[in-house]
């Protein structure tokens, strides 16, 4: 089964569909795919096909949101407590990840025809290295694509990211790459457990391979109805984020020019133009990291390449 299916949504669907993006939309939905198990029970199924009708699911789900203009999708398709289940089970899920990222990258052009950008997040680490290849291959071919994006969690929990992020910033200390002083919770605005804090949480009672259009029209109607408050929320929220990283800023440049001075207070001209250079400097290092982290990461979905070809 293809992971972009082609094909329009029918007239009641269009309909529905005009009438809901004439509100605000949102940019980036995140979807759990959960009840693929109780679904196969529910129909005497094996447990692997429960996880087959899943997987349709998803296609179908990135269709719709194609239609309605939602440019980013997060599907969590697989925790790391996923791995305390029986071994055939795991066996199971990981040889049907690994036929739908070969089917993936069977359809390149597809992907690259919709401009669809592959991000797989998780601790890579602990899949077999067969399917840790295919994934790397994935990220690759995709990675120049900007017209939508697709996050796969897989081997993830909020967990594993904010400790791993964590090593990175320490790593990125170790390395001179951004001073102690340079990590803030502005860091952790693109962590997933964070973004969810000014989000809409819509819970719905459906397993997911029996999830719908109109469920989906339902979680964005929840979306619309709370925007305003989102959207009051989120920029308080910046607001006092600008704030406190100005105070540290500032705390920082009194102690540097406390220390020039040797306990000489600075005049206000001296103390804002310090500042200024600080942040600029302090922007700079933080831009500098994340672009060594770009490359760390580039590096490690090459290397796993290199090692496909070698093999």
């Amino acid at each position: 089964m293809s992971w972009i299916r082609e094909g329009e949504l029918n007239l009641l669907e269009k309909v529905s569909a005009n009438v809901l993006k004439a509100g605000p939309m949102p940019k980036h939905i995140a979807f759990i795919m959960d009840g693929n198990r109780r679904f196969a029970r529910k129909k005497n199924m094996e447990r692997q096909e429960g996880h087959m009708q899943g997987f349709d699911k998803l296609a179908e789900t990135l269709r719709w949101c194609k239609h309605l203009n939602i440019q980013e999708v997060t599907v969590y398709a697989f925790s790391i407590e996923n791995f305390k289940r029986t071994k055939d089970e795991v066996d199971g899920l990981m040889e049907l990840a690994k036929q739908k990222f070969e089917r993936l990258l069977e359809e390149r052009e597809n992907l690259e025809k919709h401009g669809v950008c592959i991000r797989v997040l998780g601790d890579l680490n602990m899949l077999p290295l067969d399917l840790q290849q295919l994934i790397a291959k994935a990220v690759i071919t995709t990675r120049s694509h900007n017209k939508c994006f697709l996050n796969v969690c897989f081997a993830y929990t909020s967990r594993y990211e904010i400790t791993n992020a964590v090593r990175e910033m320490a790593w990125g200390v170790e390395q001179g790459l951004i001073k102690a002083s340079d990590v803030s919770e502005a860091f952790a605005n693109d962590f997933l457990l964070w973004q969810t804090s000014h989000s809409c949480l819509v819970f719905q009672s459906v397993l997911w391979p029996e999830y719908s259009f109109w469920n989906l029209c339902e979680a964005i109607i929840q979306y619309q109805l709370n925007h305003k408050s989102i959207q009051k929320a989120r920029d308080l929220h910046r607001e006092h984020q600008a704030f406190q990283q100005l105070e540290a800023d500032r705390s920082c440049v009194a102690e540097h020019l406390q220390h020039q001075g040797n306990g000489k207070p600075a005049d206000a001209q001296r103390r804002q133009e310090a500042l200024l250079h600080y942040t600029a400097c302090r922007e700079e290092r933080i831009q500098d990291f994340l672009q060594a982290l770009k490359h760390k990461r580039d590096s490690f979905f090459t290397d796993l390449c290199s090692k496909a070809v070698l093999t």
